[in-house]
């Protein structure tokens, strides 16, 4: 990214260095935006000088993590699935990579829950969400919902992409934006499970993973 490599090259010849975590507080939501970073950290905080703004994140979810440390007794193996899918990872290696054992190394963002924002998130099949939505509906429930498909009348709503890099590119706006609705529960409409969608269920599991059994 341009704004990344002008910055790098002003810390170039010893004047000091960059750590690069994702500008958000453990376990939240990523930003995507600088006024994701903004309302992440506010005044009272008082722990930002600065907000460097180069524009909206172009991919929108982390990038994958591969192992290739024990090549020869493990192969490549897959710390955290992102935007580049385990078929393009085979097509380069000449195998898929396989999944961590209990001695793979630690890695970013793979915790069980993790990039949750403050509302509860139940993922719900296509199928089941007007079912779901009527009954929380009649029990008195606001509900903020996140949808590829049929539109449902909700407290809130956010339109997805059906394609799974837009939908990556919008899914961390989408859901900071259902937090702020003021609902009881984000229903997030649940994805194809093939490949190009790997990363993205994966951030959606995790989100999800402290609200379990939240719509029961």
């Amino acid at each position: 990214h341009p704004v990344a490599q002008a910055l790098l090259r002003e810390f170039k010849g010893g004047k000091g260095g960059v750590a690069g975590p994702s500008a958000n507080k453990f376990g939240h939501v990523s930003p995507t935006t600088a006024q994701h970073v903004r309302e992440e950290f506010s005044e009272a905080d008082s722990l930002l000088d600065y907000v460097l703004d180069g524009g909206q994140s172009e991919v929108g979810i982390e990038s994958t993590i591969v192992d290739l440390s024990r090549v020869e007794t493990h192969g490549a193996v897959l710390l955290r699935p992102g935007q580049i899918s385990v078929d393009q990872i085979a097509a380069v290696l000449g195998e898929a990579p396989r999944a961590p054992d209990a001695a793979a190394p630690r890695a970013s963002g793979t915790l069980d829950a993790h990039y949750a924002p403050h509302t509860p998130v139940a993922l719900v099949a296509p199928e089941q969400l007007a079912g779901v939505l009527s009954q929380l509906t009649a029990g008195g429930h606001k509900v903020a919902l996140i949808y590829r498909t049929a539109a449902i009348t909700a407290h809130a709503s956010a339109k997805m992409p059906t394609d799974a890099d837009q939908y990556a590119h919008d899914l961390y706006a989408a859901l900071r934006d259902m937090d702020h609705k003021g609902a009881d529960v984000i229903i997030v409409e649940s994805l194809p499970q093939t490949a190009e969608w790997q990363g993205i269920n994966d951030r959606l599991r995790r989100a999800a993973f402290d609200s379990t059994g939240i719509l029961s």
